[in-house]
Protein backbone atom coordinates (compact mmCIF):
# COMPACT_ATOMS: atom_id res chain seq x y z
CA UNK A 1 0.00 0.00 0.00
CA UNK A 2 1.47 3.37 -0.95
CA UNK A 3 1.03 6.60 0.94
CA UNK A 4 -1.05 7.93 -1.96
CA UNK A 5 -3.63 5.14 -1.57
CA UNK A 6 -4.12 5.55 2.17
CA UNK A 7 -7.20 7.31 3.39
CA UNK A 8 -6.63 10.91 4.44
CA UNK A 9 -9.08 10.39 7.34
CA UNK A 10 -6.61 8.15 9.18
CA UNK A 11 -3.32 9.88 9.98
CA UNK A 12 -0.17 7.90 9.18
CA UNK A 13 1.97 6.81 12.07
CA UNK A 14 5.59 6.06 11.42
CA UNK A 15 8.29 3.98 13.02
CA UNK A 16 12.04 4.01 12.78
CA UNK A 17 13.11 0.37 12.35
CA UNK A 18 16.61 -1.00 12.94
CA UNK A 19 16.99 -4.55 11.53
CA UNK A 20 19.58 -6.99 12.86
CA UNK A 21 22.52 -7.73 10.58
CA UNK A 22 22.82 -11.28 11.94
CA UNK A 23 19.46 -12.56 13.21
CA UNK A 24 16.62 -12.74 10.70
CA UNK A 25 13.47 -11.20 12.13
CA UNK A 26 15.17 -9.36 15.00
CA UNK A 27 14.66 -5.62 15.00
CA UNK A 28 14.04 -2.59 17.17
CA UNK A 29 11.40 -0.06 16.20
CA UNK A 30 10.52 3.30 17.70
CA UNK A 31 7.70 5.76 16.98
CA UNK A 32 8.85 8.70 14.87
CA UNK A 33 7.66 11.38 12.48
CA UNK A 34 7.79 11.09 8.68
CA UNK A 35 11.37 12.41 8.75
CA UNK A 36 12.56 9.71 11.15
CA UNK A 37 12.86 11.96 14.20
CA UNK A 38 12.21 10.14 17.49
CA UNK A 39 10.84 12.10 20.45
CA UNK A 40 13.09 10.83 23.25
CA UNK A 41 10.95 12.49 25.91
CA UNK A 42 7.93 10.45 24.80
CA UNK A 43 9.75 7.10 25.19
CA UNK A 44 9.75 5.03 28.36
CA UNK A 45 13.09 4.69 30.15
CA UNK A 46 13.59 1.19 28.76
CA UNK A 47 12.69 2.22 25.19
CA UNK A 48 15.01 5.24 25.45
CA UNK A 49 17.86 3.00 26.65
CA UNK A 50 17.20 0.58 23.77
CA UNK A 51 17.11 3.43 21.25
CA UNK A 52 20.39 4.90 22.46
CA UNK A 53 21.98 1.44 22.46
CA UNK A 54 20.88 0.45 18.98
CA UNK A 55 22.08 3.77 17.54
CA UNK A 56 25.58 3.08 18.86
CA UNK A 57 25.79 -0.37 17.23
CA UNK A 58 24.53 0.57 13.76
CA UNK A 59 26.87 -1.00 11.25
CA UNK A 60 28.10 -3.60 13.74
CA UNK A 61 24.91 -5.32 14.95
CA UNK A 62 22.08 -3.45 13.22
CA UNK A 63 21.55 -1.96 9.77
CA UNK A 64 20.90 1.71 9.14
CA UNK A 65 17.29 2.43 10.14
CA UNK A 66 14.36 2.80 7.77
CA UNK A 67 11.31 4.98 8.27
CA UNK A 68 8.14 3.05 7.52
CA UNK A 69 4.47 3.22 8.21
CA UNK A 70 3.83 1.70 11.62
CA UNK A 71 2.65 -1.90 11.46
CA UNK A 72 -0.59 -2.67 13.28
CA UNK A 73 -0.11 -5.23 16.06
Amino acid sequence: MSLATMSSSSPCRYELRFRSLFKEGRAYSFPCDAGGHVDLDALSDRARDNYLYVRTVVGREFAMPNVQIEEKH
